[in-house]
């Protein structure tokens, strides 16, 4: 269950589902003044000695000194379960900034003091759709309410709780249990099924313990408690609309529409109740999500092939791509008088005249001569394959010409481009339109009015939105080079441009060269290089103008051949493949090229590549060229502007000591890839006090695991005894080489954790810090602050007065920098929201920032303001951004290596490339190809 209330639901996003199969929880120890210490297991070789650190008044320039190996340290006990984990309390509110007000769609909730019971609920023969068990317990309280249930009202979750508002007569009662079989036709005598179900009772929830909690008189959260209440609230909508997690979606809450390849959105409304500061808060936000348009599946297969005519036959490229697209859909055959569903499993591998069975008679029947006989049916498109429902063993074909799909169902594949932007096009709405949108909702769904709800449970829902006093932080002075016209700027409302400005610390690329892929004239191409060369000269670089291998253009599909074939001729003319500093990629005009050649330069070559679109009339325009000029100017070991608080020391619990700065992502693979790893990514600052350089690692994990399994690891050595690795670790020495001090710090960003994995991820990932350490030093254990990063949530923040231009930018949203940390927070933990961006499109999403574990004691006021100050050091663009940059770069690292295993898709849907995406014979995950160490060192991944 989840930590947070909303039975089981997430507070804030994250990807992935719960951690599996994973080992005894560990230890968290203490850092330094604290008593217990993380260690490598006993046998690993001496670990690597690092300077001690200083007491925490003084700062170091210390260079390493040699101590004794760290042997035989002890593990602290770990807890008995991860329940035993208390996260910081806030220690304090946030004072800095210009006040205001902001409105956010959370809704106050007040509940009556009813007598809630929870009971267990049992249905035989097991029925795995909660629909239909809705059904049966609809019919269960229609027929026994007034006989067996004292006249009480339950409420259902569709699967095992049911709850009351007060004690039914039994503790434990068997009820029989009679529906009508829906999948028969209406006119005809429908076939009877017949249900036991056994309710019986499991606890009381504790009203006044909740009562204690949001008092902050109470740590633990009650969540049996908040989920009883979470599902009277759901009830209603959950018999009435299609759920697809915790959002509600039908055609009656919106106009839907097209999405073309087959697929549709359906607009809807999420809603989640949450404990917060100002009590119970039901988080209510609009939405939209794709479903199967109801349509004929060979009208289906047509949309999603992008044919205006169906073709007689189908590819075996193209019938995989329509059995993935299809797997698990619900049709019904337009040949029967019934309307039974089936369920579709795969898609025949043979076209439908080719497929035969036995029949009754144990004679050989073709699947044509079976429609033919039995429905009259004369199929005309033969040549295509036949859906496939029921078992390998048992299969049921079904002709693609006469089924139909069922309405309703979600489309959980991975959209494609053009679907994503009819997507967004369609749902984007400014903040008055959106704030109306969730108000609408509200009203419809007139909580106050319902039996169950307001009668029966006694709970009330307040119908406006959260007024909350915010505050706007103060944007950041930056800084850069001396010789340029401007060397300091403070960005308005989340901007700035280059303008009169060089860069703080300019690369130098002595040695590069440019392949051009594409159909642009090699003319164009060479003034685009020099136009590219003078705009990187002219920020503050030194940049050699001319290429070592001029006008290379290679009109191929082989795209590895002609990169190893740039690159030997470069290293042929320089005498040194490792000369070669940058190369230069204009992109072919077909899209699906550029992991290739990512994956080809960074792990093959080892060469920092920028890839370029061929868009002639915008790649000599002096913004692309901008824009292009700071990405290379990082991927060759350059800075662009750093925080002038950095550099003169005055950002709190950073410039006083050496800090590092980690982010950190899982990413998983697409809806549909059941075979593919996770991708886990950790980033580091190798810059002190700066804190701008990030050097990325990558590793491959099992299949949507969250938890990052090679933060910290034993390896066998060639001897065969063991030796540390992992990725903190590796990260931490490159800290050490790169500034020759240990960091006396450790502020780690943690992005993509659902609520329900907090205390899971936390202590893993703690105790592989801690060993990480461990194995550097004895007693090398630096504080650690844990924040977990979260932008997958709903709650979003409105002006209080929209049009207001002293509190919103030109596009109606509030500004960059506002801060909330009260109200809509948590009760008694470290959290807060912040809008560190300036929304352009749509609404503004706050991210979520929520501290797991903090033993540099920062104040409120100092978090925000190194987290919000950070999001002013995004490398891309002179702007700030949405979220804190090392977990942005984490996300790009880990979203760059999803590249390095790509391959084409096999017949069961799973993605081969040399078996480098699958597991292996004994299930372990095989290792991505390595980056080079060239391109390792600097920021490729942007």
């Amino acid at each position: 269950m989840s930590r947070r209330g909303g039975g089981g639901g997430r507070r804030g996003g994250g990807r992935g589902k719960e951690p599996r199969d994973q080992p005894p929880a560990p230890s968290i120890s203490k850092g330094e003044g604290g008593s217990g210490r993380g260690a490598p297991s006993p046998g690993a070789h001496p670990a690597v000695p690092l300077a001690q650190a200083p007491p925490a008044s003084e700062a170091s320039t210390s260079t390493p000194s040699v101590v004794t190996a760290m042997e035989n340290l002890t593990i602290q006990v770990p807890p008995s379960s991860s329940k035993s984990v208390k996260f910081p309390s806030r220690p304090g509110l946030g004072t800095i900034g210009m006040k205001c007000v902001v409105r956010a769609n959370h809704f106050l909730v007040n509940v009556a003091d009813r007598d809630l019971h929870h009971y267990d609920v049992s249905i035989t023969p097991e029925v795995l759709s909660k629909a239909v068990n809705r059904d049966i317990m609809c019919q269960l309280v229609r027929q026994y309410r007034d006989s067996y249930l004292g006249n009480r009202l339950p409420a259902y979750d569709g699967s095992k709780g049911l709850y009351t508002a007060g004690p039914l007569p039994f503790t434990s009662k068997e009820f029989s249990v009679t529906l009508d079989n829906k999948d028969e036709p209406s006119g005809s005598a429908r076939r009877e099924r017949k249900f036991n179900v056994v309710i019986k009772f499991a606890s009381k929830a504790d009203l006044e313990h909740l009562k204690q909690f949001l008092r902050s008189r109470q740590l633990d959260a009650p969540h049996e408690t908040i989920q009883a209440l979470d599902v009277v609230l759901r009830e209603a909508p959950s018999r009435l609309y299609t759920v697809v997690g915790r959002s509600f979606f039908a055609c009656t809450l919106g106009q839907p529409g097209d999405l073309t390849g087959g697929v549709v959105y359906w607009r809807g409304y999420y809603q989640s109740l949450r404990p917060t500061q100002m009590g119970l808060s039901l988080n209510i936000d609009v939405s939209a999500r794709s479903f199967y348009e109801p349509i004929t599946v060979i009208e289906f297969v047509r949309k999603h092939l992008g044919v205006h005519v169906m073709p007689n036959q189908l590819s075996d490229q193209n019938r995989v791509k329509i059995k993935k697209a299809l797997r698990g859909v619900k049709v019904v055959p337009t040949y029967r008088q019934t309307a039974r569903r089936y369920k579709i499993t795969g898609v025949s591998a043979q076209p439908i005249s080719q497929l035969t069975f036995l029949d009754d008679k144990g004679a050989q029947k073709s699947v044509v001569q079976y429609f033919r006989e039995m429905y009259r049916i004369n199929l005309t498109h033969t040549n295509l394959p036949a859906l496939q429902a029921g078992s390998d063993t048992k299969p049921v074909y079904l002709p693609i010409e006469h089924c139909k799909i069922v309405e309703g169902q979600h489309y959980s594949k991975k959209l494609n481009d053009s679907q994503v932007t009819n997507m967004l096009r369609a749902t984007c709405q400014r903040p008055p339109e959106r704030q109306y949108s969730i108000q609408a909702m509200v009203d419809r769904n007139d909580y106050n009015r319902n039996q169950l709800v307001s009668t029966e449970f006694g709970i009330q829902v307040s119908n406006e939105l959260t007024s909350i006093d915010a505050r706007v932080l103060p944007p950041p002075r930056l800084q850069y080079h001396h010789t340029g016209e401007e060397k300091q700027v403070v960005p308005s409302v989340g901007k700035w441009s280059m303008i009169n400005k060089k860069m703080v610390n300019g690369g130098s690329v002595d040695y590069w060269s440019c392949i051009n892929f594409s159909r642009v004239d090699p003319r164009s191409v060479h003034q685009f290089c020099q136009g590219l060369a003078y705009m990187c000269e002219s920020k503050g670089m030194v940049f050699n103008p001319d290429p070592v291998n001029p006008n290379y253009s290679a009109q191929t599909n082989d795209y590895k051949a002609a990169l190893v074939d740039i690159y030997s001729k470069c290293a042929k003319t320089l005498s040194d493949p490792t000369k070669l500093q940058l190369l230069i990629v204009i992109l072919p005009e077909s899209p699906g090229t550029y992991g290739t050649i990512k994956r080809v330069c960074e792990t093959e070559l080892g060469v920092v590549s920028q890839c370029c679109k061929p868009n002639q009339r915008n790649m000599n325009s002096g913004q692309y060229l901008e824009n292009l000029s700071l990405k290379i100017n990082v991927k060759v070991g350059g800075r662009n502007h750093v925080l002038l608080d950095a550099i003169q020391r005055r950002i709190p619990l950073v410039s006083d000591r050496p800090t590092i700065i980690f982010g950190a992502d899982v990413t998983h693979p697409s809806p549909g890839e059941d075979s593919s790893p996770s991708i886990a990514a950790v980033v580091a600052s190798m810059d002190w006090p700066e804190v701008t350089k990030y050097k990325g690692l990558v590793s491959a994990q099992a299949h949507r695991v969250e938890i990052i399994q090679d933060l910290y690891k034993l390896e066998r050595d060639q001897k065969g005894g063991t030796v540390h690795a992992g990725m903190i670790r590796e990260l931490l020495l490159s800290f050490h080489r790169s500034t020759r001090q240990k960091p006396h710090r450790i502020i780690f960003y943690r992005d993509g954790v659902s609520e329900g994995q907090f205390n899971q991820v936390l202590l893993y990932e703690m105790d592989a810090i801690r060993k990480a350490c461990a194995s550097l030093e004895e007693g090398y254990l630096p504080p650690v602050t844990f924040v977990v990063v979260q932008k997958r949530h709903h709650t979003r923040l409105f002006p209080a007065k929209h049009g207001d231009r002293h509190t919103t930018n030109k596009f109606g949203n509030i500004l960059p920098g506002t801060v909330v940390d009260t109200k809509i927070c948590h009760p008694t933990e470290f959290d807060f929201y912040l809008c560190s961006h300036a929304g352009i499109q749509g609404t503004s999403r706050p991210t979520h920032y929520h501290v797991l574990f903090d033993e540099n004691r920062f104040s409120a006021d100092a978090l925000q303001m190194l987290t919000n100050s950070l999001c002013y050091t995004y490398v891309r663009c002179t702007q700030s951004v949405s979220i804190v940059p090392p977990a942005y770069y984490a996300h790009l690292a880990a979203f760059r290596a999803r590249y390095y295993i790509e391959g084409e898709v096999s017949d069961s849907g799973s993605i081969a490339g040399g078996g480098r995406a699958t597991r292996g014979r004994d299930g372990e995950v095989p290792a991505l190809p390595k980056i080079k160490d060239s391109v390792k060192e600097v920021m490729f991944y942007c």
